[in-house]
């Protein structure tokens, strides 16, 4: 079974933020299932989790403890479920990639996102897969966490529901052939003719 794990903050103010990207991708992915998230275990606290039964089957799980320490839910969720960290997908958003494209990794560091850092120090590794949306840096001047903690301009916006049911398709891809099949099909930049 896999886990796939959208990144976000609680809350109706952040609800249509850059930062929650995370969130919108596994909403979609429970709306294209016909299933509506749920309190998780008492033993995994401040966690939205549903499970979608396959094929192929998956838990969709939100943390609700704020991006700084989405690591405690996702360690809890791990151990209660005895999931491999290699069958888990953590989907964020990005700043150093421009609004639209997906980039992920099969492990690596946290790049600044206190949410990976957060899940990496909780379970002592950084061994697991993550698929980083791109929600670009904006004004360098402007502060990055009131960027991130921004509704997006009306440009992105046109794009918004593409790019999220790309996204899911990713972390479905990631459900069924691994992380190596969804690097090869969306990371390369598609903008790019010598790709």
């Amino acid at each position: 079974m896999a886990l796939i794990v959208g990144l976000g903050n609680p809350g109706r103010e952040y609800r249509d933020t850059r930062h929650n990207v995370g969130f919108m991708v596994v909403d979609e992915l429970a709306r294209r299932r016909a299933v509506t998230f749920g309190a998780a275990p008492s033993q995994v606290p401040d966690t939205l989790l549903v499970k979608a039964f396959g094929p192929p089957a998956v838990l969709l799980a939100k943390p609700l403890t704020f991006m700084n320490r989405s690591g405690d839910a996702v360690a809890a969720l791990v151990r209660y479920y005895g999931l491999d960290v290699a069958d888990m997908l953590v989907v964020l958003d990005e700043v150093a990639l421009p609004f639209g494209r997906l980039r992920a990794r099969a492990r690596g560091s946290a790049g600044g996102h206190n949410g990976l850092k957060s899940i990496g120090e909780r379970l002592g590794t950084t061994d697991f897969a993550r698929l980083r949306l791109g929600v670009g840096r904006g004004d360098a001047r402007r502060n990055l966490a009131d960027h991130v903690l921004s509704g997006f301009e009306a440009d992105e916006h046109a794009g918004l529901e593409e790019f999220i049911a790309r996204a899911a398709d990713a972390a479905e891809m990631f459900a069924v052939e691994g992380i190596g099949a969804v690097m090869n099909r969306y990371n390369p930049d598609p903008t790019d003719p010598e790709q």
